[in-house]
């Protein structure tokens, strides 16, 4: 494992945390989208079947299981424990919009025509589009709290890190999955507008605004 996936796990691992952390301190959900959580947990369970099948490492496995535990606990907190904060009025993103498309891509473009190929291929594409619930949440309250700019900028800097991965390996390796990096590159460029923010006005202090 190199330097760029360490961190890029340990990033999107502070994301987790933040997030998770922000729910049950505050009790409240506020600010989160619960469609952009149920897109995770669904790309968490359709990528990470191989943990029936095969062993990597102890690493390997523990972050696996943590991520598909956590967003499902994230998902329960969201419509069952904290359901009265939850932002139903400006969380109305048609998530249908992305499932289907990455349905279809699945399905037409993968290494191997196999179920657990597929589900994996779906997961790499639907995390790219997954973050865009929130975002449009963000929009269209035209601000967020600090601590959840924190939470969306580690998730960015998870895909931007995982992408310095795929170029290492590369020169390295002479190894590289083009699916995978496509996908990283379009989730990266999804997060461009809001890290510029992100940097000039939330590490600054101020609140995060996005433009309705």
């Amino acid at each position: 494992m190199n330097i760029f996936r360490l961190v890029g796990d340990l990033s999107h691992l502070l994301a987790i945390i933040i997030l998770l952390l922000k729910i049950w301190k505050t009790r409240s959900c506020a600010g989160i989208s619960g469609k952009s959580q149920i897109l995770f947990a669904l790309v968490y369970t359709t990528r990470y079947l191989d943990l029936l099948t095969s062993y990597i490492s102890a690493y390997n496995t523990a972050m696996k299981i943590f991520f598909i535990a956590a967003s499902y606990a994230t998902v329960y907190l969201m419509y069952v424990k904290f359901k009265a904060t939850y932002d139903h009025n400006h969380d109305t993103f048609r998530i249908e919009f992305l499932l289907i498309p990455a349905v279809a891509l699945a399905l037409l473009i993968n290494h191997e025509f196999t179920v657990l190929e597929v589900l994996w291929t779906f997961s790499i594409y639907l995390e790219s589009v997954a973050i865009l619930p929130q975002l449009f949440l963000v929009s269209k309250t035209g601000e967020a709290e600090s601590i959840t700019s924190h939470y969306l900028f580690a998730l960015g800097a998870y895909r931007a890190l995982y992408l310095l991965n795929w170029i290492y390996r590369y020169y390295t390796e002479e190894h590289y999955d083009l699916i995978a990096i496509v996908a990283g590159i379009v989730q990266t460029v999804l997060y461009c507008d809001f890290f510029y923010l992100y940097i000039t006005k939330v590490l600054k202090g101020k609140k995060l605004q996005l433009p309705a």
